[in-house]
């Protein structure tokens, strides 16, 4: 997918005139931006300490696929915002290998309490901790591209942002298989009045009469 800006366009500085690709990036994009970046390094670095933690190879694969993708799409994402055009490597799209299947209900568990050391950290933990930081993650992604005004970089975040939906999905249906990550529901009555609460929107706004509008 090419991103870059129809051929010959320009930007400009109401200051200092004609800027190069490299300079396209307004204050509030830069900062934004290098949030997103920390945060990506702070979530890969992460994962880097927890992998020698993990017990069950299940979650030791989605962490090395994860961490894998989150590497490439963090130097997409630092090609583009050093260059302003369009990356060399385009952002990629996620695909978890977990199927969508939910157990709801809630069963009897052990209240949560923080850790006292580490040979206390477990796989509920573990896991618990991914799907914190992707959820951060999409978080700052999503703040960061609604005021981005290189309109490569506003791209490149805009479609990173379903692949930390994909990953944070891929945790919760993982926990959810092991009862890490139990999921109550309404009653059927009340479900039913809530999902039918709402109806379709019907017909074209109203505009006024240009004709009956007095100056």
């Amino acid at each position: 997918m090419q991103y870059q800006q129809g051929q010959g366009s320009t930007q400009q500085n109401m200051h200092t005139g004609n800027m190069s690709p490299q300079m396209n990036h307004g204050g509030h994009e830069v900062l934004d931006v290098s949030e997103v970046l920390s945060g990506a390094i702070g979530t890969m670095n992460q994962y880097t300490l927890l992998r020698d933690h993990v017990k069950d190879q299940e979650l030791k694969g989605i962490l090395d696929r994860q961490y894998q993708f989150m590497q490439q799409e963090y130097n997409t994402t630092v090609d583009c915002f050093k260059s302003g055009q369009d990356p060399a490597v385009e952002t990629q799209s996620y695909k978890m290998q977990q199927d969508n299947n939910f157990i709801y209900g809630l069963q009897p568990s052990q209240p949560k309490k923080p850790l006292q050391s580490t040979s206390e950290i477990t796989d509920e933990c573990i896991s618990g901790l991914m799907l914190g930081a992707v959820k951060s993650n999409a978080t700052m992604k999503t703040m960061a591209a609604c005021e981005t005004t290189n309109p490569v970089v506003r791209r490149v975040l805009a479609d990173s942002i379903p692949n930390c939906i994909e990953m944070a999905y891929e945790i919760s249906i993982y926990q959810n298989k092991h009862h890490y990550y139990q999921v109550p529901q309404f009653t059927q009555q009340d479900m039913q009045q809530l999902v039918n609460a709402y109806a379709p929107a019907q017909g074209n706004m109203q505009m006024p009469n240009q004709n009956n509008i007095t100056h």
